[in-house]
């Protein structure tokens, strides 16, 4: 138990001079405290594993700093279970998220990339030539599993207006009766301002903004996580075209199977959350 507690603890507060521990040092430490005359790593792994701890892993976390965190959270919550201010949505009410992917660059490798074979993984040639960078800009239907997508050079006010345009011109879209369209607090698209210049462009749009530092709310950034595995991983590209053709091919390629992000988070949930980390949040930290 004694192993385990120490397992439990950051190095610095036991003085020594590691980010993360691990079993050897465990061990090590275990010794040279008096807990136990001698012990090997692989026993403080067993002992360690049986209750699941790894102290040589870490995570790394983002913690909710918005003082309207849970509010704004939940009105983006009721939005992914067809909810408005309590009321559910009419069929002809729409959800899409939409935010950009940036700096996305086409990386030409000196040697060409290998295929696998018997035995032994791909290969893909560690130096390149950078061949430039583009942003994809992309709009998902959160309950119609519908991907929209677009390339720029940049992002900015005038790229999101675009992605806007690309979907907004578009039926069921154009003659629906709302469409929330979900963004985070990016340059392109933030604050009172971004909500009337919607609006302004499109009198049936609303925008709805998660709070500061929650980008896991937005669905789009789940399409965003299986396009880098998918497609940009390992980056092998020749030119931005290539990047742009197999973005916009993968696109279609993935609509033609896509179901609705099977969203479970609720508003109960994301309370639970909170109350859970209120003993640790940053301003405890900064205060010890």
């Amino acid at each position: 138990m004694q192993v385990k507690a120490l397992a439990c603890q950051l190095p610095k507060d036991l003085g020594l001079p590691f980010s993360r521990l691990t079993r050897a040092e465990i061990a090590r430490h275990a010794v040279e405290r008096g807990i136990v005359a001698s012990i090997s790593g692989a026993t403080v792994w067993r002992w360690l594993s049986a209750d699941a701890i790894r102290p040589w892993c870490y995570r790394s976390w983002i913690w909710p700093r918005d003082p309207k965190f849970e509010e704004k959270a939940g009105v983006v919550l009721d939005l992914y279970h067809r909810l408005w201010n309590g009321i559910p949505l009419f069929p002809d009410e729409y959800v899409v998220c939409s935010d950009e992917k940036t700096s996305i660059q086409a990386r030409h490798r000196l040697a060409a990339t290998a295929p696998p074979g018997p035995g032994r993984p791909g290969r893909v040639e560690f130096e390149y030539k950078r061949c430039g960078a583009l942003a994809y800009m992309a709009a998902w239907d959160v309950h119609r599993a519908k991907i929209f997508g677009r390339c720029e050079q940049t992002t900015g006010i005038d790229p999101f207006h675009r992605i806007v345009d690309h979907v907004m011109a578009q039926e069921p879209y154009r003659s629906a009766r709302r469409v929330f369209w979900v963004t985070d607090n990016g340059s392109s698209h933030r604050g009172q301002s971004s909500m009337q210049r919607l609006t302004k462009w499109y009198p049936n749009a609303v925008q709805v903004h998660t709070p500061v530092h929650a980008s896991w709310l937005n669905q789009v950034e789940i399409f965003f996580s299986v396009v880098q595995r998918a497609v940009l991983t390992p980056n092998d590209f020749t030119s931005l075209a290539e990047v742009e053709d197999r973005l916009f091919s993968f696109q279609t390629r993935y609509e033609q199977t896509a179901q609705p992000f099977k969203w479970s988070f609720s508003r109960i949930d994301l309370r639970q959350l909170l109350a859970k980390l209120a003993d640790y949040g940053p301003q405890k930290v900064i205060a010890a």
